[in-house]
């Protein structure tokens, strides 16, 4: 992609505004009200800005930001132009506070469309750049559910090695700290790397409630993360559990050293694999306790966990999976790996390397992923056609002024570069 500035759709909206020569930045130099803003940055007579449209800008809902208002009347004493605006804005327009005053036949809100028609004109060319861990290979599974926010897909990648330790297998129960509300057993019938945790928990369990279980000292100060799968019978909220680690026996309570949010699952009954950044890694040279605590949202459930480890993110290497061992169901929005696939990833992290559909305007904030200059000279072009006409009509020859911005965008356009050897999600 062209290097971008990342500009905001208000900032957009502006460069706009300044290539068609149809707005000004006010300031207000006296307190008005919801109806009326005072400045001394504009010139005129009392209807010369009559019909004109006012958007609130400077951040902040005390400034009434992002409220377009008409202008229905002006007023001026003292070099002071008094606009009223209606309908009224949400707070009184105080001293300094910012707008947009924008000529008549410009409206901002049909700028905003037309900064959309130019994004949504360059979708399928542009992609914002996508790159997801949140699937796992693990032998076995060949269908996987894409993530949400992927369009497409360039690369198929596979974790081949990573520095990484095991801080507890779950492969037995945890029986250094136990809770009536909890029943434990080691799964062999239902593990994503051999034997899992199962934990079926009653439904007078409390928040905080938890187990634990003794390891073998483990140093965990040069890793970055802590992995592993859970699943659960009903969809867990992010937070729902969390995981304590200390270099004594696990207290649930503020003393011990690790106390890691458990992200959401991806839907009931079905093994999430998670990725957790530890908090205070120099603190954890040597891990002595493992505890699980139903942390939120308690409730009667059955809950997995299988194989905790901790790893050194940045250590990863990483390869492709050959193009002819992948393909797309887009119909289930569904990865498909071929048995072949199967066979080289292995049990390992997979990452996808792709691109999701641009954003669309949703407020002034909203920060474009596609090029600055594309769409801003699109946009302007399209203002400029859309207020164009004949001689008799178009008296400023705004139809023909608009092709030197249309070409200026088709151009930009034409130097995205050509997306090769992608697979369309949708």
């Amino acid at each position: 992609m062209p290097v971008i500035q990342a500009l905001t759709f208000e900032q957009l909206r502006l460069a706009v505004g300044y290539n068609l020569g149809a707005v000004t930045i006010i300031e207000a130099d006296a307190s008005g009200s919801t109806t009326t803003f005072l400045t001394d940055d504009i010139y005129g007579g009392t209807s010369d800005h009559q019909g004109k449209h006012i958007v609130h800008i400077g951040g902040g809902s005390s400034n009434n930001d992002g409220e377009k208002r008409r202008v229905i009347s002006t007023a001026v004493s003292s070099n002071r132009t008094t606009l009223t605006t209606f309908p009224a804005t949400t707070n009184a327009s105080a001293n300094g506070h910012q707008a947009e005053l924008w000529d008549q036949e410009y409206d901002p809100v049909r700028i905003e469309a037309y900064i959309d028609q130019a994004i949504i004109a360059a979708t399928g060319r542009a992609f914002d750049p996508i790159e997801n861990t949140s699937l796992h290979f693990d032998g076995k599974t060949r269908r996987f559910d894409i993530p949400s926010g992927i369009a497409m897909i360039r690369e198929v990648m596979f974790r081949r090695s990573v520095t990484s330790t095991t801080v507890h297998a779950c492969e037995r129960i945890f029986d250094e700290a136990t809770d009536s509300d909890f029943t434990q057993a080691a799964d062999t019938q239902d593990g994503k790397s051999g034997t899992s945790l199962k934990l079926t928990i009653a439904g007078t369990v409390s928040a905080g409630n938890f187990v634990a279980d003794s390891i073998d000292s483990v140093d965990l100060s040069k890793y970055t993360h802590l992995e592993g799968w859970v699943k659960a019978t009903t969809t867990l909220a992010a937070a729902d559990f969390v995981i304590r680690l200390d270099n004594g026996t696990v207290t649930g309570d503020s003393n011990d050293l690790e106390v890691l949010n458990v992200p959401a699952t991806t839907a009931a009954d079905t093994w999430t694999y998670f990725s957790i950044a530890l908090a205070k890694p120099e603190a954890d040279t040597a891990i002595v306790s493992i505890g699980l605590e139903y942390n939120a949202n308690q409730a009667a459930n059955t809950v997995w966990f299988d194989q905790i480890q901790a790893v050194v993110n940045d250590s990863a290497d990483w390869a492709p999976l050959p193009h002819h061992l992948w393909d797309i169901d887009k119909e289930a929005r569904d990865l498909i790996i071929k048995p072949g696939g199967v066979r080289v990833a292995g049990y390992s992290l997979m990452k996808l390397l792709g691109g999701d559909i641009p954003v669309l305007r949703t407020d002034d904030s909203t920060i474009n992923e596609i090029d600055d200059e594309y769409v801003i000279n699109q946009a302007t072009g399209l203002a400029l056609m859309a207020h164009g006409g004949g001689r008799a009509t178009d008296p400023d020859d705004r139809r023909r002024a608009a092709a030197p911005w249309l070409g200026i965008a088709a151009q930009r356009k034409r130097n995205m570069p050509v997306l090769t050897n992608v697979r369309h999600v949708i």
